[in-house]
């Protein structure tokens, strides 16, 4: 089992930059691959990024350059720093987490199976 707690949302202004963190405890090899999603209202939840084994990182088109992800050396706490950060970007962050083996599937919600309970970003223009 898993555990993931999110931290840090909060309110900013377009091209502010904020930073979002998930603590993380449980079974390592149950997290070796990890992600942020977002879920804007009445849209799908969408990966942001991933980062495999605290090492290889993957970003969705429309965040590249501006988000960063990230995990401490002992891998309890991912982060996600976000710069310059645009109306759009307005939804609730999930920390998700699962095998090694899940950051070669698709970069969807059906490849993580933990889950925490959100952080809410808004950014107003």
């Amino acid at each position: 089992q898993v555990q993931l707690e999110e931290s840090g949302g909060g309110s900013v202004q377009a091209g502010d930059s904020l930073n979002i963190s998930c603590s993380v405890s449980g079974q390592s090899n149950h997290y070796d691959c990890m992600a942020w999603f977002r879920q804007a209202p009445g849209k799908e939840r969408e990966g942001v990024a991933r980062l495999y084994r605290g090492i290889s990182s993957y970003y969705t088109e429309s965040v590249k350059g501006r988000f960063t992800i990230s995990q401490d050396n002992a891998r309890n706490t991912l982060n996600l720093r976000m710069r310059d950060l645009k109306p759009e970007d307005t939804a609730i962050y999930y920390c998700a987490a699962n095998s090694a083996a899940r950051c070669g599937w698709a970069f969807t919600r059906e490849a993580f199976k933990y889950w925490g309970q959100g952080t809410q970003v808004s950014v107003s223009p």
